[in-house]
């Protein structure tokens, strides 16, 4: 057994029953099998052993009161994994399905795509089993004040600072910050993704979509190809579906599908502007289900209790270019291969870990450009990089300056992970080995650096 299986193996009898987390380990370590002869300093500091198991992992009690009076309790969690480059940074995830293993493969992934974007942040993530769907302004923020009371205790400015992630949105940043603010009588940068009028950056809801598209647009430049005319299904419908499908249309594609929990809509005639304004208002603001798409433009389809994949792979739906950017395994073995077979040949990844892993074998072996997310979703956490800056130094930057830097960082990421590939043997447009060497290195110097603490 090789010294990363044995790696893998040890986290795997440690972290029983949390198949995400292990996945996220096991896609890395395998891909860092390169880096073990030529650094044989790290296996002597442990960093490959030290890399996989989290600083701390907070879980506490979030106990709040309904519109009816009735007391509810869910379950809050941050996990600080590895601040070697930086303070823990990473999203606060609310919906049912989250867990201490989701919440460890998360920070597990944001420890490489931080150290990716250039920026001194470390990674980290948090969440809590709380559904916003169906809840009144008045228990959401009852409900985030509750989690903040107790997670006020481990971040800070230079400490950790959170941001949204799937159900934490800029209602939910704002009630978050202003508790926070509350408590803690300041003003700080402490979370990321806060409103214009109290220290939000410019681009940031935007910026993991834009950022999936300018990545894609590296990958395609590699082959002389451009989203010009191409054909794009885009999974989800929330900030990063809705603002990918706005860079696809500038840069001259068409998107043709969204989807929620509840099902999909295809629209071959593409959603256009208008079209998507009515589903961010409908997303938004009315917090209704994507079916009313169907409802309101005819010339559309939905299919319920479907994902875009599965609509794909069954009706043989020709696209071009994908971006998954709904929930983690949500592209299979299965739909991999009718996305191939219906043409798709670049896949951008705006999720994380969106692709299993015979799904994305599926992707290699058909030499499709595949951009997975630490590197292709790697925007988000960019622009909340730049909303730190911007916070330290008490100023707004325009949008136009954002959005270069942005367009930079994503270019430097594509750039770093065919610098690495290449480096450790691999093709220029391996982009998972790549990027997990290139995250990889930056952070194992630092270890190294700080001796064994």
């Amino acid at each position: 057994m090789s010294y990363l299986r044995e790696v893998i193996a040890k986290t795997e009898e440690k972290n029983p029953s949390q198949p995400e987390f292990i996945q996220a380990v096991e896609e890395v370590m395998l891909s860092l099998e390169s880096t073990v002869d030529r650094h044989p300093e790290y296996v002597a500091a442990g960093i490959y052993d030290r890399i996989v198991e989290p600083d701390r992992q907070v879980i506490f009690r979030v106990p709040w009161v309904d519109d009816s009076g009735k007391v509810q309790v869910n379950r809050g969690f941050r996990v600080q994994f590895n601040n070697a480059i930086g303070p823990y940074k990473g999203g606060l995830r609310f919906h049912p399905s989250v867990n201490l293993g989701i919440i460890k493969f998360l920070g597990f992934e944001q420890v490489f795509k931080n150290s990716l974007t250039t920026l001194p942040m470390g990674g980290g993530k948090g969440g809590s089993d709380f559904d916003p769907k169906g809840k009144s302004n008045s228990e959401v923020m009852r409900f985030c004040q509750a989690f903040m009371r107790e997670l006020f205790r481990h971040i800070g400015p230079e400490t950790d600072v959170p941001a949204g992630d799937i159900g934490v949105g800029g209602r939910e940043i704002g009630y978050l910050y202003g508790y926070y603010k509350l408590i803690r009588n300041e003003h700080t940068g402490v979370l990321t993704g806060k409103g214009l009028d109290y220290g939000g950056s410019l681009i940031r809801p935007e910026a993991t979509g834009y950022g999936a598209v300018y990545f894609a647009a590296e990958m395609l430049a590699t082959r002389n190809e451009s989203l010009a005319g191409k054909t794009a299904a885009i999974s989800g419908s929330g900030n990063v579906a809705q603002y990918s499908n706005e860079k696809v249309i500038q840069m001259g594609g068409k998107n043709i599908s969204f989807s929620d929990s509840s099902g999909t809509i295809i629209d071959p005639e593409g959603i256009n502007l208008e079209k998507l304004e009515y589903v961010m208002d409908l997303k938004n603001n009315r917090r209704d289900r994507i079916k009313e798409y169907a409802e309101k433009y005819p010339e559309s389809r939905y299919y319920e209790g479907k994902s875009v994949w599965e609509v794909i792979k069954e009706q043989s739906i020709k696209v071009d270019i994908a971006f998954p950017s709904a929930t983690q395994n949500e592209i299979n073995e299965d739909q991999a291969l009718a996305l191939v077979k219906n043409g798709c040949f670049c896949v951008s990844e705006g999720a994380n870990m969106p692709t299993t892993p015979k799904g994305v074998e599926v992707f290699l072996d058909h030499d499709v450009l595949y951009g997975p997310g630490k590197a292709a979703n790697a925007g988000g956490v960019s622009v909340s990089g730049l909303e730190m800056s911007q916070n330290s130094m008490k100023l707004l930057w325009e949008k136009e300056e954002v959005d270069n830097r942005l367009q930079i960082i994503m270019k430097n990421i594509h750039a770093e992970c065919q610098g690495a590939a290449e480096a450790y043997g691999f093709k220029r447009c391996n982009y998972i080995c790549g990027s997990n060497i290139a995250g990889f290195l930056k952070v194992a110097r630092a270890m190294l650096a700080y001796g064994v603490i």
